[in-house]
């Protein structure tokens, strides 16, 4: 069954993902399910022994020569089948009661449902396994913190419906939610950070146009890029700063693993950043006026 709405890889800001992309997607239409799909994506990369880098070049990653650069190491999961990195699995194997996150900790698989959600997470752990698999490690450190990795059931009475109800997060937990789920990595002259700090979308988008040919916006979140596949201009990315001398992917998916941290997930380390705005992205933003509109490029409180 194919993924619905269709997805239009030339779109600048899917581009990146469309050799991975297309290969799962054609999978899935052909009848295969999403998680074996994903399964045999990774293997795939696994038995490359050295793939095509991807660059950091012209607001995306571009590839470069061919056999420049190992693959990256493969994040710290061993699946069921005893392959090195995440193992995708069916929804269902996920048992009742157990936290997602707190499963996957635990076993190395990821509970995959037919979705183009889950069809995007999937993705991001062929893309950026490091920076996924830490993300998964900083929630288990926090569960272990609460004690919990199940989801309580609380009941009226006797015979009475129990009621799921989820541990609590805290700021921890709600950071990396966000970061999973919307973030996206900027990689920028100090003054386009500087403009996007303060709000000031004149300034970012106009004055400073020219820089952004030397800036990299790099998706990470897969609600953001399931959001993407029919875009609005109101779609804001939570944005979280990378240093702007990394050269390939590889680089920064190990930058960014080892950047992230629970100290500085708690200080809410992200600026919004509605990405049909960026330069070469979207025709409209062409005309200044695309810019005035208060309803999307809203001051800083």
């Amino acid at each position: 069954m194919p993924l619905s709405p269709p997805i239009d890889w030339s779109r600048p800001w899917l581009a990146p993902w469309r050799d991975s992309g297309q290969r799962v997607a054609l999978a899935v239409a052909a009848g295969a399910d999403l998680p074996g799909a994903l399964n045999r994506e990774w293997a795939k990369q696994q038995r490359m022994a050295q793939r095509v880098p991807q660059r950091v070049a012209g607001g995306a990653l571009a590839a470069q020569a061919p056999n420049d650069i190992e693959l990256p190491n493969a994040a710290p999961h061993v699946g069921r089948a005893g392959r090195p990195g995440i193992e995708f699995v069916p929804q269902s194997t996920l048992p009742p009661g157990m936290g997602y996150e707190h499963y996957m900790a635990q076993t190395g698989q990821c509970p995959t449902r037919e979705n183009l959600h889950d069809f995007f997470n999937g993705l991001c752990w062929l893309r950026f396994p490091q920076t996924k698999a830490k993300i998964n490690q900083l929630h288990a450190a926090e569960l272990a913190t609460t004690g919990s990795g199940t989801v309580k059931e609380t009941g009226a009475g006797a015979g009475a419906a129990a009621a799921a109800t989820p541990p609590p997060r805290g700021p921890v937990r709600d950071a990396l939610t966000v970061l999973d789920e919307n973030a996206a990595f900027l990689l920028a002259p100090p003054p386009l950070w500087q403009a996007l700090e303060a709000r000031d979308w004149p300034r970012l988008f106009i004055e400073l146009r020219p820089l952004w040919a030397q800036a990299q916006l790099v998706l990470f979140g897969h609600a953001l890029l399931e959001k993407l596949v029919s875009p609005r201009k109101p779609i804001t990315a939570h944005v979280y700063r990378a240093q702007p001398a990394l050269q390939s992917l590889q680089e920064l998916d190990a930058w960014v693993a080892d950047d992230l941290s629970a100290a500085r997930l708690a200080a809410k380390p992200f600026v919004p950043l509605p990405v049909l705005g960026i330069p070469g992205w979207w025709p409209e933003n062409e005309n200044v006026s695309f810019y005035d509109d208060p309803l999307v490029f809203r001051p800083r409180r």
